[in-house]
This record gives structure tokens, sequence and C-alpha cells, in this order.
């Protein structure tokens, strides 16, 4: 069901759009627990740090898809909010695309280069061959990242989070258990971990593209829409590019911290692919959670309503800390146990490498989160430079801190280190853009 952001209690209208965009990026996510999971469990600690070495490189993929998602998004979403139906049509089949021959590029680029990406990261040779064979694999697999994360983007700009949750959490519950028969029935590996994806991913592409399609003729227009525009090509590019840009700098640094882990042997490559997981699912609570103020800020953009975007970022800021709190209570206190999930009859090393980088980050996430509702403002207002700045400052702070803080006594946990001193810099950077934003001086209607 399609949904107008622009009316309604702010707090009221973010809580219904957001919740599901949680649970979707929570299914979402399962996809990546899963195969660390399987891995782990039914093949052991060499194929666990093989999948997350190869999970490092596959988000430099998934930053040009979540680029996608978000130039599509924040367009339509402006344009929807404008009642500029036709001009909406045309921005999605501009988007589809310009997102094929995208996808088609780095289909190419990686079959051919992630193997050298593999070795210019120092991946042991014992890990070498089911990374290469997970990653060669995910690479065909990349239209249905790239389709979905379209169709998904159209979903938010509509208003429509509750659709993609059920198709998520049907495929994602459904990879589990294809992971599990390939690996523990059919002995297939780690080639079995990425085939169960795969398909897994197909059919919720599948299921997406066809229904937002549906969706789409639903709305009338006065006129025939055109299948292509150059100048709404310009304007989704100019949402898509920075933040292919962040993400892909984001996955560059996190190859080169991933380097310097790697240089600790494989207890300590295992024991932070585990612990980063459940990292990586707040983290990407909080990005989730600011998609979704970005598509409300830029439907009220849209219709003129910018006294509407500080409501919405105070909301904002109230749900996201909602979540927040009792997440870094259970990673601060019970990380250890949640490792075992990953980890069967870890190693002492694994066990200690991922409760340490789990302890020293979850207080912080607090103040990451405020700075991704920030953030999620910026990018719906299309305010791409100031959102760069804060990101890329953050990546060049806690690569930089990661590769010196390694080199003294503390070793790998000088690493993990780097990560709350970049945020808390970071964000406040992102407040203060936030703060002096144009609605700042903007008035309700009398």
């Amino acid at each position: 069901m399609n949904r107008d952001l622009t009316v309604g209690e702010p707090r009221e209208v973010l809580w219904r759009f957001c919740l599901p965009l949680f649970g979707s990026m929570v299914f979402q996510q399962l996809y990546n627990i899963a195969d660390s999971l399987i891995a782990g469990k039914f093949i052991g600690e060499t194929a666990l740090a093989s999948v997350g070495n190869s999970y490092e490189v596959t988000l430099i993929f998934l930053a040009f898809a979540f680029g996608c998602n978000i130039g599509c998004s924040v367009i339509v979403s402006q344009l929807f909010g404008a009642r500029a139906y036709g001009q909406m049509k045309t921005a999605v089949s501009t988007a589809c695309i310009a997102s094929g021959v995208l996808c088609g590029a780095l289909m190419l680029g990686g079959g051919l280069g992630c193997g050298g990406l593999l070795h210019l990261i120092r991946t042991p040779a014992e890990a070498f061959a089911d990374s290469k064979t997970y990653l060669d694999i995910y690479i065909w697999g990349l239209p249905f990242v790239f389709f979905y994360n379209i169709a998904t983007g159209i979903f938010s700009a509509l208003g429509d989070s509750r659709t993609p949750f059920l198709f998520l959490a049907a495929s994602s519950t459904a990879n589990i258990a294809v992971d599990i028969l390939f690996v523990a029935a059919f002995h297939m590996g780690v080639a079995g971990v990425a085939w169960a994806t795969f398909l897994c991913q197909g059919v919720s592409c599948a299921l997406a593209v066809t229904v937002v399609a549906r969706r789409l003729r639903g709305i009338g227009t006065a006129e025939r829409p055109r299948p292509f525009s150059l100048a709404l090509l310009r304007q989704l590019a100019a949402i898509a590019i920075p933040s292919m840009l962040q993400q892909s700098f984001v996955s560059v640094g996190n190859i080169i911290i991933q380097g310097a882990i790697n240089g600790f042997g494989t207890g300590v490559m295992a024991g932070y692919s585990a612990a980063v997981k459940l990292n990586n699912l707040v983290i990407t609570s909080f990005t989730t959670l600011g998609n979704g103020i970005s598509n409300y800020t830029a439907q009220n953009i849209g219709a003129g309503k910018l006294h509407r975007v500080r409501s919405g970022f105070r909301a904002g800021l109230r749900l996201v800390w909602t979540l927040t709190v009792p997440l870094a209570l259970l990673y601060c206190f019970a990380g250890q146990f949640l490792l075992y999930l990953f980890l069967d009859a870890p190693t002492a090393t694994a066990l200690r490498t991922g409760t340490l980088f789990l302890r020293i980050l979850s207080p912080f996430y607090l103040v990451v989160s405020a700075k991704l509702v920030a953030d999620g403002v910026l990018r719906g207002a299309g305010l791409m430079k100031r959102f760069m700045v804060t990101t890329l400052l953050d990546l060049f702070l806690r690569v930089t801190l990661a590769l010196l803080l390694c080199r003294t006594g503390l070793g790998a946990t000088g690493i993990w280190c780097a990560w709350p001193g970049a945020w808390a810099v970071a964000t406040a950077l992102s407040l203060t853009f936030y703060h002096f934003g144009p609605w700042r001086t903007a008035r309700e209607p009398d």
C-alpha cells in the first residue's frame, strides 16, 4: 500500500514506516549471518574466516546497488510527494536502465579482478580457494542484488515498507534452510553457502520486481511516461553517485582494515568475522532507519513542507535510540555467548577477539546512531556534499587510526579502538550540518 508521508503526526508516521524497514533489514542481514553461521557450525573455523573475508569484498558490489537504491528512492519520493506521477514513472525506468548497465560492468570487472583483490588483502593460503569460490558465485547473482535494491527503493519512495519486509522474511528464512540442505546434506562446502544465497536472492528479486511493476501500473498519469530521461538521470546520479562513492570508500576502508586483521592469523580473522557480523547488524539497522528518514524528508520537501523535517529528525532520534540501548547492553554483556552462534568449538583467540571487539564498540552505538539519522535527513534533502564530507571523515579517521594503533603494543585491539574515535568526530560534524540546514527557519503554517 502506498503511503503519503507528508501528512499525520511525524512520530507516528515514522514509526509505522520505519519499523517494517527495520524488520526488512534484519532479514536482509540474515543472508550474510546465515552464511557465516552455517559455515562456522557445519564446515569449520577456516570456512568462517573465508566467508568473512569474502564479505568485505561483496560490500563493494553492495555499495553500488545501495547507491542505485538511494538515488531512485530519493528522486521518486520527491516526485511522488509533488504528485508528478508521469515524471516519477520515467525516473523509475531510467534508474532500471542505468542500473542494468552498471551491473553488467561490475560483473565483468568482478569476474576478472576478485582473485587479485584477495591476494592484495593478504588472504591466507588456507582460506583463499573458498574465498574465491564464494565470490565467483556471488558475482553471478549481482543482477538479483541490483534490481531487488531498485524495487525496494521504489516501495520505500511510495511509502510502503511492509511489502519488501514480507518478501525478505520469507526468502531469508528459506535461505537458512537451503544453506543447511546444501552444506549439511549435500556437503557442498562454502560453494553450497554461496549457491543458497544466489537462489534465495533470485526469488526475492523476482517477486519484488513483479509486485512493484504492478503497483506502478496502478498509478494513473495524464500522458504516457517516457522510458528514459537524461535530465532525470542527472538528478538520479546526483544522489546515487555520492551514495555509491560513500559506500565504496567505506568498503575499501574495510578491506584495508581486513588486510591488517589478516596479518594476525585465522583465529583473529574468525573472531572478527563473527563479531563484525553482529556489529553490522546494528549499524545496518541504523542506516536502514536513516534511509526511511531520507524518504520522509524527500517526500516532505517535494510537498513544500520543510517544517516537518525538524519534527521528523527528533522522532527519528527517539526511534533509533529506543532500539540502540537494548542492543548495546546485549552486545556489551552477552556478546561472548552470541559469538557461539557462528563459532563451533572456537579457539580462545577467536572468542577473545570477538568479545573484545563488541565490548569496545557497543557503548558508542548511541553516538553513531545520531550521525546516521542526521545523514538520512541530509541525503533526503539532496545535500550530498555535506553527507559525503561526514562519511569520508569517519572513514579516513577509522582507517588511519586502525593502521597506526595496530602497530603499537595494542596489536589488533588498536584496530577496534579506531571505530569509537572516528564515530565521535564524524557525528559532531553531521549534527552541525543538520542544525544549519534549510529547515532551520521554516515555520509551521498558521
